[in-house]
């Protein structure tokens, strides 16, 4: 699979073919411009190629209009990878070096992006009812409160990697105290089913002292 940037040779066989046999190629990016780079043969007529830029991350599509002996169209898409931690954005709690240190290994390749996914997780199931302080990026100022988030986004991870699925239902995780709050996910039907939170995470939250984070709610049920 290419990457973004990667400059690739593209070829079409043709057959059957002779000296009418001619060629166009039309390449159309995922944002719907395109280009059509000049093709040659070194064979006669029956294996054209091309140069094509991969410039973006996405499917591309390379359109083969063959002319003369052999006359087709021959449609070929391409899935372009994007740079590794492009266009990633948002907030995150930890960094690939704190989740190699949290577990004793090397990362897996795409720590950028399950870090700001656990982040996001952590903000939208866990955060939004909580009071702690933070600076202009909304990320917490005091080092403890710091440290329970990077340890618990870390314990996401961790988690995903060990279950090897990554997803946002909420399974039967139950009487997690964090503060006054008492969480329970699952409720009902769903209580035997798998839970999709890391354990540790929770605790990793439950351990700071009131005085630097504390829920805006008695009870939650989420």
């Amino acid at each position: 699979m290419p990457d973004v940037g990667d400059v690739a040779t593209v070829q079409l066989v043709v057959n059957p073919f002779d000296e009418t046999t001619g060629t166009t190629l039309t390449v159309r990016a995922p944002d719907g411009t395109t280009t059509t780079p000049s093709t040659s043969t070194a064979d006669d007529g029956q294996t054209w190629t091309a140069e094509v830029t991969y410039t973006q991350a996405g499917v591309w599509l390379l359109r083969w209009t063959v002319t003369g002996t052999g006359a087709s169209v021959d449609n070929q898409q391409v899935a372009v990878a994007p740079t590794p931690g492009a266009g990633l954005t948002g907030r995150v709690y930890a960094t690939t070096t704190q989740l190699a240190n949290y577990l004793q290994a090397a990362p897996p390749l795409d720590a950028a992006r399950l870090l700001l996914e656990a982040s996001r997780l952590l903000d939208r199931d866990f955060l939004v009812p909580a009071v702690y302080d933070v600076d202009d990026d909304g990320l917490p100022t005091d080092t403890e409160v710091a440290d329970a988030f990077a340890e618990a986004v870390c314990a996401q991870v961790e988690f995903w990697q060990e279950v090897g699925a990554e997803t946002d239902i909420s399974g039967p995780l139950q009487g997690v105290a964090i503060g006054s709050v008492q969480l329970q996910y699952g409720a009902g039907d769903n209580r035997s089913g798998p839970s999709y939170y890391a354990p540790k995470l929770a605790r990793a939250l439950a351990s700071l002292p009131s005085s630097k984070f504390r829920m805006t709610v008695a009870t939650g049920c989420f």
